[in-house]
This record gives C-alpha cells, sequence and structure tokens, in this order.
C-alpha cells in the first residue's frame, strides 16, 4: 500500500514510542536486573572481580565464573538443587560460590520465610552464620555444634534459630556436593552413579534382639555423663550442669538405631502386623528407621511442636545431612523382639523417596546434645552412631547395559555427551538446514512456482518459530557474537561453543550461508523472533489490516540505528560483559522466544510493543533496531556470490519490485542492498513472473508483434494441352 501523509504522523509517532520504550527498556533493564540480582551479583564481584557471568547452565542452572577464557569459580542458586523445607515449611534459598578445587567461597541467603527470623533474631546473625561456609571444601563433614570427629568442622549454631542453621547446613553440604560432583569437581560418593543395593524382601530368619545386636543389625551408642561434661571441656558451656564423681559413670543416653525395611528386622521387632501396616505405608525408595533410647537425655526432645523439625537426631550418608520433620515421625509403642530391653522412648523415622538413601551404604544417625549458657544462648555438640546393613540382608545388583552405557558417558567430554543427550534436536535441525539449502540452490525453479514457494515458506517459519525457537532453544544473540569477538582476542577453546550444539550449528550453518548469500538466509529463514515478526504481518495482511511504510529517504537513514546499538553494544563489552549482556535486552529474544514471554512484566510490554507494530509494517526491529542484523551484515560484505537476478529497467523505469518489497530492502535504483534484503525471495518471484514484470510483459509484447504473418499462397501455372 503507498503511504500517505496521515500514516507518516502516525508511523513516525509509533516508531518514536517504539524507540523511546527500548530506551527507557535499557534505563529500566539495569535497576531492575540489579534489584533481582543485586546482592548475588556483589557477593559475586566482591569475591570475584572482574570475572564474566555466564548464563545459568545445565540441570541445576550454574553460572561459569571466568576471566581471559578461565573459570574461576561458579555460582548457583540452592532452590535450583535441593528443595527442602525448613522450619517455616518453605525452603531457603542461598546463592553458593563455589572455586575450581571443590571449595566453598561464599554462601549467602538471598531469600527466606523463617518467622524467627523475620520477627525475632537479627537476620544479620543467620549471615554471620553463613560466613564459616569460606574455605569448607564440599567432601568434608560439617556438623552444627561441637563433635567428636576431628575430621569434621563444627559451627556454632544461631541461638534461638538452631532448627533453622541445620536446615541451612544440610542445603549447603547438599547441594554444594551435587553441584560439584556435576562439574566433576569432585567424584560422586553416592554409588559413582551405580543403582543402590536392593533389600532382600524375601528373606526372613527369626531372631531375637541379642542376635540382631549380634549380627549388626541393630547398632548401639552409649554415653554417660562423663563422656559429656568432657565433651564441652573448653567451651562456654564447661561446668554447666556436670555430673559429681557418683554420677559420672551414670548413662547419659543409651541410644541404638536399625533400619526396619528387612523382613528379618522389621518383622522380628514390630510384628507381623505392625511390619505389614508399615511397609504399606512407604512408597517406593522410602526406608524406615527404629530409634530406641533411654535415659537421662531424650533423643525426640521435650522442644518438638508439631509442625517443626527434630533438632536431636539427623541422619547423614555419603556427606549429606538427612533432617526429620514431623511428617516423618511415627511413634512406636509395641516392639516384640525376644530378649529387647526397656526403653523410655522409641520412634520410628521415614526417610523420604527424594533423598535418594541407599540401604547397602554406610550412613550415621547424629545426635546433638545442647547446653544453655545463658537465657537463649546454648552450646552444641554431637555424637555419631554408625551403621552398615549386614550384607546377609542385602542384594547388590550387577552392573546393567545402561549403567556401563553411563560410566561410558560419564568418560566423555561433557560437550559430547551434551551432542548425544540433543541427538534429536540436532537431526531434525540438520534436516531442516539442508531442506532450506535445497530452497536456494533451487531458487530459479522454486520463484516460477509463487504459490508453492510461499506455502513453503510460510510452513518452514512456523518450524523456525515453534521447533528451532521455543523447543530447540535455538535463538541467536547479538551476545554470542560479542562472547565470539572476545574469545577470538583470548583464549579460544572450542568446547565452549560445542557445549550448546543447536547453536553451534545454527552458528556455523549462518557463516557459510553469509558468505554464499548475505545475512538474508538466517534473518528471512531462521531467526524465531524474525520469523514470529513476519508470521503475525501475514495474519494481519489476512485480516486486511492496512499496512504501511515510511519514504525510503526517511527509511535508509533509519538503517544506522541498529548499528549504532551494536556498537554501543560492542564497547560496553570491552568494559563489561555483564553489562553488556543487561543492556543486549535491547533484543526482545529472550523474552519472546527462550522464556516464551514468562518474565517480569516490562519485558514482555516491550516484545509485545514490537509484534504489535507488524500488524501495521513488516519487521519494523529487524529494519531498524537489531543489532544482530547488524553484526552479520558486516561479514555479508565479503560474500561469494549474488544469486538474485535484476535487469536492467529494474529501477528505470520499472520500481514495481522497489514497492512490493516488504522490507524496502530495494533502492529507488533498483539495485538491492544485501545489507538489508532478507532473501523472502518475493522479487524473484516477480521476476520470473510473466504476467507481472512489466520488463518481462514488455519484452514478450514485442516479441509477439515482431512475428511476421505468414505469406499468401502463390499459384502456379497451369498449361492445358489440347488434344489434336
Amino acid at each position: 500500500m503507498k503511504p500517505h501523509t496521515s500514516f507518516l504522523i502516525g508511523a513516525a509517532c509509533a516508531l518514536g514510542r517504539g524507540l523511546a520504550l527500548w530506551l527507557g527498556l535499557l534505563v529500566l533493564i539495569a535497576p531492575a536486573q540489579a534489584q533481582e540480582y543485586e546482592v548475588g551479583r556483589q557477593r559475586i564481584e566482591h569475591f570475584f572481580p572482574q570475572a564474566e557471568i555466564s548464563e545459568p547452565e545445565g540441570e541445576f542452572r550454574v553460572r561459569t565464573l571466568s576471566r581471559d577464557g578461565e573459570p574461576l569459580g561458579y555460582a548457583y542458586q540452592s532452590i535450583d538443587v535441593v528443595n527442602i523445607p525448613a522450619y517455616s515449611g518453605k525452603p531457603i534459598n542461598l546463592q553458593v560460590l563455589l572455586d575450581p578445587k571443590g571449595v566453598i567461597v561464599d554462601a549467602y541467603v538471598l531469600e527466606h520465610h523463617e518467622p524467627i527470623l523475620l520477627i525475632g533474631i537479627p537476620e544479620e546473625k543467620l549471615h554471620a552464620f553463613n560466613t564459616h561456609y569460606q574455605g569448607i571444601h564440599v567432601d568434608q563433614r560439617v556438623v552444627i555444634g561441637r563433635s567428636g570427629d576431628e575430621q569434621a568442622v563444627t559451627i556454632d549454631a544461631v541461638t534461638g534459630a538452631t532448627v533453622t542453621v541445620m536446615v541451612v547446613n544440610e542445603i549447603v553440604m547438599r547441594s554444594a556436593h551435587a553441584v560439584a560432583a556435576s562439574l566433576g569437581l569432585v567424584e560422586d560418593k553416592a554409588g559413582a552413579g551405580q543403582k543402590p543395593a536392593r533389600i532382600r524382601d524375601d528373606l526372613y530368619q527369626p531372631a531375637s534382639w541379642g542376635e540382631l545386636a549380634g549380627n549388626g543389625a541393630i547398632r548401639r551408642l552409649h554415653l554417660t555423663r562423663a563422656q559429656i561434661d568432657a565433651a564441652f571441656k573448653g567451651t562456654e558451656a564447661e561446668g554447666i550442669d556436670e555430673a559429681s564423681a557418683d554420677e559420672a559413670e551414670q548413662t547419659f543416653i543409651d541410644l541404638y538405631a536399625t533400619e526396619l525395611n528387612p523382613p528379618t528386622i522389621g518383622r522380628n521387632l514390630l510384628g507381623d502386623n505392625q511390619y505389614r501396616f508399615l511397609m504399606d505405608a512407604l512408597k517406593p525408595g522410602e526406608h524406615a528407621i527404629g530409634v530406641f533410647g533411654s535415659g537421662k537425655y531424650s533423643f525426640k526432645g521435650s522442644g518438638y511442636v508439631r509442625g517443626g523439625i527434630f533438632d536431636r537426631v539427623q541422619l547423614r550418608q555419603f556427606g549429606d545431612t538427612i533432617s526429620f520433620r514431623d511428617l516423618d515421625f511415627q511413634r512406636l509403642d509395641d516392639v516384640y523382639a525376644e530378649g529387647m530391653p526397656a526403653f523410655d522412648e522409641m520412634a520410628i523415622f521415614i526417610v523420604r523417596e527424594h533423598v535418594a538413601f541407599d540401604p547397602g551404604s554406610p550412613w550415621t544417625l547424629e545426635l546433638l546434645v545442647r547446653r544453655q549458657t545463658g537465657p537463649i544462648a546454648s552450646v552444641f555438640t554431637s555424637f555419631e552412631l554408625d551403621y552398615q546393613m549386614p550384607e546377609d540382608y542385602l542384594e547388590r545388583p550387577q552392573p546393567t547395559a545402561e549403567e556401563l552405557a553411563a560410566a561410558e558417558e560419564a568418560g566423555r567430554p561433557m560437550w559430547l555427551n551434551i551432542w548425544y543427550q540433543k541427538s534429536f534436536q540436532i537431526g531434525v535441525i540438520i534436516t531442516a538446514l539442508l531442506l532450506l539449502t535445497v530452497i536456494l540452490f533451487l531458487q530459479d525453479s522454486l520463484t516460477r512456482r509463487p504459490r508453492f514457494l510461499h506455502w513453503l515458506r510460510r510452513g518452514y517459519l512456523i518450524f523456525t518459530v515453534i521447533f528451532i525457537g521455543w523447543y530447540a532453544l535455538g535463538q541467536l544473540s547479538v551476545v554470542n557474537v560479542l562472547t565470539f569477538v572476545h574469545a577470538l582476542f583470548q583464549d579460544f577453546r572450542w568446547e565452549l561453543f560445542l557445549t550448546d550444539p543447536v547453536i553451534f550449528i545454527l552458528w556455523t550453518f549462518t557463516a557459510a550461508s553469509i558468505l554464499l548469500w548475505g545475512r538474508g538466509v538466517f534473518c528471512g529463514w531462521l531467526c524465531p523472533f524474525g520469523a514470529l515478526q513476519e508470521l503475525v504481518n501475514e495474519a494481519a495482511r489476512k485480516l486486511r489490516i492496512p499496512q504501511y511504510e515510511l519514504p525510503f529517504a526517511v527509511h535508509e537513514r533509519l538503517w544506522a540505528i541498529k548499528y549504532i546499538v551494536l556498537l554501543v553494544l560492542f564497547g560496553l563489552s570491552l568494559e563489561s560483559m555483564m553489562a553488556a549482556e543487561q543492556a543486549a535486552e535491547v533484543e526482545p529474544f529472550k523474552t519472546a522466544i527462550t522464556l516464551k514471554f514468562d518474565r517480569q512484566w516490562w519485558f514482555v510490554a516491550y516484545a509485545v510493543f514490537l509484534l504489535a507494530i507488524n500488524l501495521f509494517t513488516r519487521k519494523l526491529y529487524c529494519r531498524y533496531v537489531c543489532p544482530l542484523g547488524a553484526a552479520l551484515a558486516i561479514p555479508a560484505k565479503f560474500r561469494l556470490f549474488d544469486w538474485l537476478k535484476r535487469r536492467k529497467e529494474c529501477g528505470d523505469p520499472c520500481q514495481l519490485c522497489a514497492k512490493e518489497c516488504e522490507i524496502q530492502a530495494i533502492h529507488p535504483d533498483g539495485h538491492i542492498n544485501a545489507n538489508e534484503c532478507h532473501y523472502c525471495l518475493d522479487c524473484q518471484m516477480t521476476y520470473h513472473n510473466e504476467n507481472k514484470c512489466p520488463p518481462l510483459i514488455l519484452k514478450n509484447k514485442r516479441s509477439k508483434r515482431a512475428k511476421k504473418a505468414p505469406a499468401a499462397p502463390q499459384l502456379i501455372p497451369v498449361h492445358v494441352v489440347e488434344a489434336e
């Protein structure tokens, strides 16, 4: 549709509002993201100054902190690794920083809902508590309070928030070990990916308490008051509630623990009916731990309330600490084993499925003992009851073919494993790129069939949006360009780019297509956001929404904006790659494609605004703002071939293709600006259309007129011979 005066005002205003919104977003993006990540990024910058921060990657969304291509450390949020409820019933989210050796550099609480910290104890005490994790290796054992284990690292609890810091300790150490193991910084102690041992539920033998204790099925921890006093020596609690000489050998606690799942243990202790009810209540992968105690000290504790966490007993396996909540607890009143001692309290604690508990590996029941040193102040120490299931009750599976394959996979480079995992996506995208290559090489034949090519192109654009963009997350970005340029001048490693096979394949194809056809192949066929814009405009045209264009003189001057945006981003990247990544939010790709509009409202509003403009004009963002398009246009100067055909009449006098080009990449003089062309092939369909292309129509008319009419038939004289 031809431009008219009324639209020029509206279009200029719309474009101005769009650019103003973009500039406004650039102003808002940094504060908004700074508010969202301010504390976390400040901690990163404090411990890793001038480090480049990658996007979250992998199962645990770990950010790599690097300088000059060398990893300095790793950052992650605990909520992406473990989901352990605290005293409030909601998880605590921490940012944890690790160095390449698996040592904790920092652990900082980003979010919590603990009532005792929200309305009582100052939050600074929790932050001070977390500073004790600095320098601790993820494989070390960390104990809240004191411990008889000389190898353990002990941290004093926060007075009045003991349960909270116990949960924090579990979150930090479990998540840190899981992340370090996933990164290959430490060995995965949890069986190195092998299946846990299976309890033999088909094995039952009658046994007394003494027989079960004798073969190790039941383990004991006996502590005297003298041992407790010795454990608190050298602390603020020394001398408090100490036993006299006559009381020194009195029992402080006599504690027993066992696992109840094996029939020989569970049925002999609980009886057939109670054992059956317990096993029926357990879900697959859950385990029941029986705890029995007598003496002065209660393992359950008198301060325990419904909805809370037991703060005197916890279980540890593979370095991970497992706390028990009220829903994990069952009171045990009756036991039936012959010769069983009398106990003051008995309980069953359930180890839930998500813990990935291995009954065939050693585990420890930790008993925490507290002494009051003031009205609310106290000191803790811990004692251990080690447990190992007798082998007779276990069945250890042989490695399966899948496990052997997993072991082989673990030995491969990380990028190669990712390629195996994404083999389906890779196969589909390579097939699609081969199809696109065929289309481009056969473009002269296909453009002679415009109806077929139009539907083929629409189908390809839908595939680009849905599969390449939303499913495979194959949206290229100017950030990829900046990262590649910096890598060329620093420590270039292919592994950095091979870790995302979809992006790598698309970039490889894009680089080749730029040399052969120019930037238009990516921008017109493979950019998910560009395809989404084009489909929106196609729908608008079907609905007969008016279409407008700017005068060419204004249009060609607006081209410069995207190059200015690219230069600004490149300049920012020289100072700070993080700042460049924030400013690169001028690209709506992350919002509309990668995150599928699931983001803060201002990002969504920006992306929707750009798409809404496409109802009235095609690809305004691509033409005037996109820094990625500008970056691809620079090497396009070196393309080897010019595949788009033109006639000498194009531009003078014929202007049909220039007027029909929906992104105005054809100059009034008729030549195609390869820096702006999106290779839609519309002009080539017109070029071959004998009923549409004016020079071709005129040529055909002249050809017809030049043909002469066939000559009139000549008479042949006939001589008649008369008979004589």
